[in-house]
């Protein structure tokens, strides 16, 4: 990814977790994979901050937060990373008390533990979704009654598979797609994020306007698809009506170029904050103190 999307993932989640752990001291660590693709285009932030996924071997975590990819291949399997990260999850299961997969690790995660497959979705998910959720459950404890999380992806794991595999699936959305799931794996308690609870207010509508960019550019064949409540109520139905005009014949690059997404971006509300930074909390909460 290009290298500001990069950090902004970076400090999404720091972010995060730094506003999820109180008064305890969470002292954090990155790691990068050597077959991820485009690291070119990160190079200088990997170089100052980044240590290979390698030594994380022999420094194991008390918790370990694998974040997502874009996804480039039909079948995970076929990821330049895959053998990595399967060889990650493997070791994690035995060696780290709590883990935290999002996204794409997520669906890793159900391939290796469960032999659960993710398919394909007939267009993307996105959007703020509300959301259920189940009450005395300890990831969502102090969760408002009005939930909403963001979502963005091109696959998806069925819930019930999940649940005959004996995962908790404490949050889904409307139609019971699964946003958090968690189960025991060896000696790790493993929490799946198919949501992504650490977008800041403005990351579903940038993947938007890149997504519309290259359409209307031609650097794509299918239409973008608009997120769900992306934006402030306001400004909804601007994005509304340029959605409608770029894929129903006005296929024209000044229409995304001469649109104000800086100035909805500013005004685009993070609704799903307090419940992000109460779940992680949760998570956080649950993972067993050192001993020294």
């Amino acid at each position: 990814m290009p290298e500001a999307a990069f950090e902004e993932t970076e400090r999404q989640f720091l972010g995060l977790l730094d506003a999820s752990s109180g008064e305890d001291v969470l002292v954090s660590r990155l790691y990068v994979m050597d077959g991820v693709p485009g690291r070119e285009q990160v190079a200088q932030p990997i170089a100052e901050r980044y240590a290979p996924l390698s030594t994380l071997y022999e420094d194991p975590p008390d918790v370990l937060v694998i974040s997502g990819s874009n996804p480039v291949e039909i079948d995970i399997r076929d990821e330049p990373y895959w053998d990595e990260l399967v060889t990650l999850l493997t070791w994690a299961s035995g060696n780290v008390s709590s883990v935290v997969a999002s996204c794409l690790a997520a669906h890793a995660a159900l391939l290796v533990f469960d032999g659960i497959e993710r398919r394909r979705l007939t267009s993307k998910c996105t959007g703020v979704l509300p959301q259920r959720w189940e009450p005395g459950h300890p990831l969502t404890e102090g969760f408002p009654s009005d939930l909403v999380l963001p979502h963005s992806r091109l696959n998806a794991a069925p819930t019930d598979e999940l649940r005959a595999a004996h995962y908790d699936v404490p949050v889904t959305s409307e139609d019971d797609d699964w946003s958090v799931a968690t189960r025991m794996v060896d000696r790790c308690r493993l929490v799946l994020m198919q949501s992504h609870p650490e977008y800041g207010p403005t990351s579903l509508l940038r993947e938007y306007h890149r997504d519309a960019r290259r359409y209307v550019t031609g650097e794509r064949d299918d239409p973008p698809v608009l997120p769900r409540d992306c934006a402030g109520s306001d400004d909804w139905d601007l994005l509304v009506t340029l959605q409608r005009r770029i894929t129903t014949g006005e296929r024209d690059p000044d229409l995304v170029a001469d649109f104000p997404f800086d100035d909805v971006g500013a005004r685009a509300p993070r609704p799903w904050g307090p419940a992000a930074t109460r779940l992680y909390a949760n998570w956080l909460a649950g993972v067993p103190a050192r001993s020294n």
